[in-house]
């Protein structure tokens, strides 16, 4: 029996169009590329942006402006995200990411693209993953461009501030987490331990940070070679992920959204399915036949 989905009230302004068969269908053609966004680690325990898991922010996420010309701001970044890391850390690939990794063995896909910072498709066995916004667990120095790992930082955070910050109730999907401000004024900043003064910080991209243009081409490279786009868990809020959307309908090529709420490839797309990606991309698997394992 096909796998049907219950619909939840805020989702009813998208029209949905196409089954899981029909999703089926398109990826087994070959050749789809995937496109992920932060929907797809919910069932990891990590929150969405914008959909029904998203954490309520008291603070702005961090820009790229802040980070870098703020210490204070800077300082308060670290705090947040000393206290969130373990979560992030903590959190096992979903359905979701076992079966997008499942696609990619069977030979179906084209390529994985993926706008979260969490690493979970990696640890799912997706190869050759574009990390989009880059990775929670590399860190860069802004003076001597040494990389630390993320749990060398950790630990010498953790040295400089025994026993700070309960373990995070809520997290952003950004990896930091929400604390009162008298928390954040007692936190200790860790300098870049090669050359002892750059302030460090995560590999990521962060808001008003350019994507590194060789990986944007990439990107693009990838579209061009595709048969399908597919978005997983994106409302494409952001030029970021949106632009390859833009790029596949130029090349003509179908496009797929499955995501929960409204996004803004749905005008465009010729499945769309607001079903939860850890049910859908399984019965996907199911409906061609293939294996779902870590």
């Amino acid at each position: 029996m096909p796998y049907t989905a219950p619909q939840e009230a805020w989702e009813s302004e998208v029209d949905v169009r196409g089954d899981v068969n029909a999703l089926a269908t398109l990826i087994a053609e070959g050749g789809a590329l995937v496109l992920t966004g932060a929907g797809i680690s919910t069932d990891s325990g990590i929150p969405d942006y914008r959909g029904p898991t998203s954490a309520a922010r008291r603070h702005a996420p961090m820009t790229y402006d802040a980070f870098v010309g703020d210490p204070v701001a800077r300082h308060r970044y670290w705090a947040r995200s000393h206290v969130g890391w373990p979560q992030i850390a903590g959190a096992r690939p979903n359905a979701g990411h076992r079966a997008v990794a499942s696609l990619q063995r069977a030979g179906l896909l084209h390529g994985v693209i993926t706008q979260n910072v969490d690493g979970l498709h990696q640890a799912a066995g997706a190869r050759d993953v574009v990390e989009l916004h880059g990775a929670l667990d590399r860190v860069v120095c802004l003076g001597c461009r040494a990389a630390p790992g993320r749990r060398e930082v950790q630990q010498r955070l953790t040295a400089l501030n025994p026993g700070f910050g309960a373990p995070a109730s809520a997290i952003n999907p950004d990896g930091d987490a929400e604390l009162p401000d008298a928390e954040l004024d007692r936190f200790t900043m860790a300098a870049c331990p090669a050359c002892g003064d750059g302030p460090l910080k995560p590999d990521v991209v962060f808001f008003g940070e350019s994507v590194p243009r060789p990986r944007v081409d990439h990107c693009f490279a990838l579209v061009e070679g595709a048969r399908s786009l597919v978005v997983l868990g994106s409302s494409l809020t952001v030029m970021s992920g949106l632009r390859f959307v833009h790029a596949a309908t130029r090349r003509g090529l179908p496009v797929a959204v499955v995501t929960a709420g409204p996004s803004r490839a749905d005008a465009v797309a010729t499945v769309r399915l607001t079903d939860r990606l850890g049910e859908v991309l399984p019965a996907v698997l199911d409906t061609l036949g293939l294996p779902d394992r870590a």
